[in-house]
């Protein structure tokens, strides 16, 4: 059974920074496609980011440039650097991972499991 636990959001200025840290137990990231979501209310829920198990990445086009997903093997952890933040960035940010290792990985995957979310903010 995996868990994983989002922490890292909050409120910042535009053109700030902020880093979102997703903890994950019961199964080991180096070995998993893992991804970033977020979602504004009233709106559906958008890829931002994924990691492959073999490390590669790929973004959503606003993202691309700005923002930088990476994984934390020694932490078990999945993380996301968000740099030049946009108001726009404001939303519920989630982490999500497959638990089947060496899956293919897109940033158009339906994961199985998610995070319980966290917020940014930009303003």
């Amino acid at each position: 059974h995996v868990q994983l636990v989002e922490s890292g959001g909050g409120s910042v200025q535009a053109g700030g920074s902020l880093g979102l840290s997703c903890a994950v137990s019961g199964y080991l990231v180096s070995r998993l496609c893992m991804g970033w979501f977020r979602q504004v209310p009233g709106k559906e829920r958008e890829a931002v980011a994924v990691i492959s198990w073999s490390g590669g990445t790929a973004y959503e086009r606003s993202a691309e440039g700005r923002f930088t997903i990476s994984k934390d093997n020694a932490k078990n952890t999945l993380l996301l650097q968000m740099n030049s933040l946009k108001p726009e960035d404001t939303a519920v940010y989630y982490c999500a991972t497959d638990v089947v290792p060496g899956t293919w990985c897109s940033i158009h995957k339906d994961f199985p499991n998610w995070g319980q979310g966290t917020q940014v903010t930009v303003s």
